[in-house]
């Protein structure tokens, strides 16, 4: 699979600060917010809330070595958004509203489409990205 790129507008640069690093921030921020009470600080499914869920939470440092090397941006984000939630987790995620609000940068998905997706989303999927192992 074609790995995804990422291409921020002017705007959303601006509003990342137009550097890679505080994009790696909110990520990191929206990460600690969002997920690691069920997946961890160390994003390896042992978060103090993981033991109350039926379904134990995965460890997401392994997505890209569980897709043959290959991080799966579009998919990643898609779990992350609720796209295709039902698929991976059943009802056992919640939602993440907050994170879907605000700017929007454009991502490229399959087949080159260019697709305005929140930049809170796409820095949370970043940063899983960067805790790959």
């Amino acid at each position: 699979m074609r790995r995804n790129r990422i291409v921020a507008l002017i705007g959303a640069a601006a509003l990342l600060g137009g550097c890679v690093q505080e994009s790696q921030q909110v990520g990191r921020a929206n990460f600690e917010a969002y997920c690691a009470g069920c997946h961890g600080d160390n994003a390896r499914g042992n978060g103090p809330l993981a033991g109350d869920l039926e379904v134990a939470p995965p460890d997401l440092t392994l997505i890209a070595l569980r897709n043959g090397g290959d991080f799966p941006m579009t998919r990643v984000m898609s779990v992350i958004d609720g796209y295709t939630r039902a698929d991976q987790h059943g009802s056992t995620m919640p939602e993440f509203g907050a994170l879907l609000e605000g700017p929007t940068v454009m991502v490229e998905y399959e087949g080159g489409v260019m697709t305005p997706t929140p930049a809170t989303l796409v820095a949370l999927a970043n940063y899983l990205e960067s805790v790959q192992r």
